[in-house]
C-alpha cells in the first residue's frame, strides 16, 4: 500500500517537474512510524534510484516474519510494476 502511495506521489512530482526525485521529502512522503520506533509499520520505504525518466523504490521488512533470517523486500517502479524481490 505504501509503495503504491509513493508511486502516486512520484507521478505527481514528475508531472510538475518533468523528472522523478530520489528525495522522499521532495514528494511529501511521510514514512509511517516503524515498529523499531514503537510504531506499527513493518516496512521501511525508500527511493533507491531516480532519474529524469524513471525511479525505483523499495520497501524492506524490519521483521523476520518466519524467523529464517531473511527479510522481505518489495519494489515498485515508474511504470507501477510492483514485485516481491526477496521472499520471507
Amino acid at each position: 500500500m505504501q509503495l503504491n502511495h509513493l508511486y502516486t506521489l512520484q507521478k505527481t512530482y514528475f508531472y510538475q517537474n518533468s523528472k522523478y526525485t530520489q528525495s522522499i521529502d521532495d514528494i511529501g512522503y511521510e514514512q509511517p512510524k516503524l515498529v523499531t520506533e514503537g510504531g506499527k509499520a513493518n516496512y521501511k520505504v525508500e527511493v533507491v534510484e531516480a532519474s529524469t525518466n524513471s525511479f525505483k523504490a523499495i520497501a524492506t521488512s524490519l521483521v523476520d516474519f518466519d524467523g529464517d533470517g531473511i527479510f522481505n523486500v518489495w519494489e515498485i517502479d515508474h511504470q507501477q510494476n510492483l514485485k516481491e524481490t526477496t521472499k520471507d
